[in-house]
């Protein structure tokens, strides 16, 4: 599906929802919205599926890998946790189907129709289009249906009024992420927690990886569970096991145990190496290929927006299966040599023998000397079975072999500089 084409939501619900092997998990019964701040167009967060027990259930909208007339294929492990929807979320055909709303362009109120979502060039899902139809004036007269940009229909979901924290996640929603947690660092506790409230779930998990470590545990200390959980799960797996492993042991399972299947299992795993070896500090997705796969393959996996530059430095190629742990790890080829080889040559045959694994059991005086020795910015990890388990990148490294308190110090002085200058 392309990044501009969308999809009305009556024509989803209903479909069934099959796994990677084709098997039906249940029914799309709703599609669950969130407003933004700014003049963003409301996020997709996911989509309510009835189970065959009749239990319904949410499954986030990152997780699913295509929809097309006859169904919806998703990846990833199924959380059975019965649906309940969260404070500022909105049902579309529950909540927005047949509502009556009244339009400036409009001569008389229109009642929603229906609702298209499409996949913006972020990767993510958000609200597109309303479709209108008028209230019928005589009995038995056809409606005349209009589609107009969301925009368009300013009252269709009851926006509250802007108040001060709202305002500042606004602001913060065009800032980089840097830049959000310089700005968290220097508010007042009691501003902060409102603003914290206000921001988007990705937009606070990026600005969380940019504080010190004390702050964000406050930060998700101070949010309820199930919020907890949905940011750390925007978080890279890394950076969210070092943040829960911070926590107080009886918070940190209860969060865990409310993060999807996936996720946790990923935090879990990572939790099981110490903090200052290559399996503490790895990120467990990083580009992964086949033996068959090609140059162009390759170039179109790290150009996606989510793969940081650094992770984008090498791709990994292995056995099936290509998730972390994979098959048999067969090696590494970096982005220079694919940037010079046609799109066609297969990226088996570019692999790059002067790559050497890192252990996960591997210290970080031996990792940082790795880094240091081979000039690397990203490193794989191989277990003793050689397996793929994740990579190491130069700036976990860094995050390690600093001050623990260099975040905190880092924006002090910058605020200090900004002062002075």
């Amino acid at each position: 599906m392309s990044a501009t084409s969308s999809i009305f939501v009556s024509r989803i619900k209903g479909l069934p929802l099959l796994d990677p092997n084709g098997e039906q998990v249940g029914r799309v019964r709703d599609v669950v919205i969130q407003n933004r701040s700014g003049q963003r167009s409301p996020k997709v967060k996911g989509l309510v599926v009835e189970l065959f027990a009749h239990r319904r259930i949410f499954f986030p909208m990152e997780r699913v890998h295509s929809i097309d007339p006859n169904q919806v294929i998703v990846s990833g492990l199924v959380n059975t946790r019965r649906f309940e929807a969260r404070e500022r979320e909105t049902l579309v055909a529950a909540q927005l189907f047949d509502r009556t709303v009244k339009r400036e362009q409009a001569s008389a109120p229109e009642t929603i129709f229906d609702v298209a979502i499409q996949r913006s060039r972020a990767r993510d899902w958000e609200l597109a289009e309303v479709a209108l139809r008028e209230v019928a004036r005589r009995p038995f007269q056809r409606p005349h249906v209009t589609i107009v940009d969301w925009s368009e229909v300013p009252d269709f979901i009851d926006l509250p009024a802007p108040r001060d924290a709202e305002q500042q996640a606004m602001r913060l929603s065009d800032l980089k992420a840097a830049d959000v947690a310089r700005e968290l660092h220097d508010m007042d506790p009691v501003l902060r927690a409102e603003v914290v409230n206000a921001m988007d779930d990705d937009r606070l998990a990026e600005a969380l990886e940019e504080l010190p470590e004390d702050e964000q545990v406050d930060v998700i200390a101070s949010l309820d569970t199930e919020r907890a959980a949905d940011v750390l799960e925007e978080m890279d797996p890394d950076d969210a096991a070092d943040l829960i492993a911070e926590l107080e042991p009886g918070l940190a399972e209860t969060i865990l145990a409310r993060m999807e299947p996936e996720d946790a299992r990923d935090v879990r795993s990572l939790l099981g190496y110490g903090a200052a070896t290559a399996g503490g500090l790895m990120n467990p997705e990083p580009v992964v290929l086949g033996a068959d796969a090609t140059v162009a393959d390759a170039l179109a996996q790290v150009r996606q927006e989510e793969v940081t530059p650094a992770m984008a430095a090498l791709t990994f190629i292995c056995r099936s299966p290509l998730d972390t742990p994979t098959g048999r790890y067969l090696g590494a080829v970096n982005i220079q040599r694919l940037l010079r080889e046609p799109p066609s040559a297969l990226v088996a045959g570019l692999i790059d023998p002067n790559i050497v694994p890192l252990t996960p059991q591997s210290n970080i005086a031996q990792v940082s000397r790795y880094f240091a020795t081979y000039d690397m910015v990203c490193a794989p990890v191989v277990d003793a079975d050689r397996r793929l388990l994740g990579a190491v990148t130069v700036d976990d490294v860094l995050d390690h072999i600093l001050p623990s308190d260099w975040r905190g110090v880092q924006l002090d002085r910058i605020e200090t500089e900004v002062t002075d200058g």
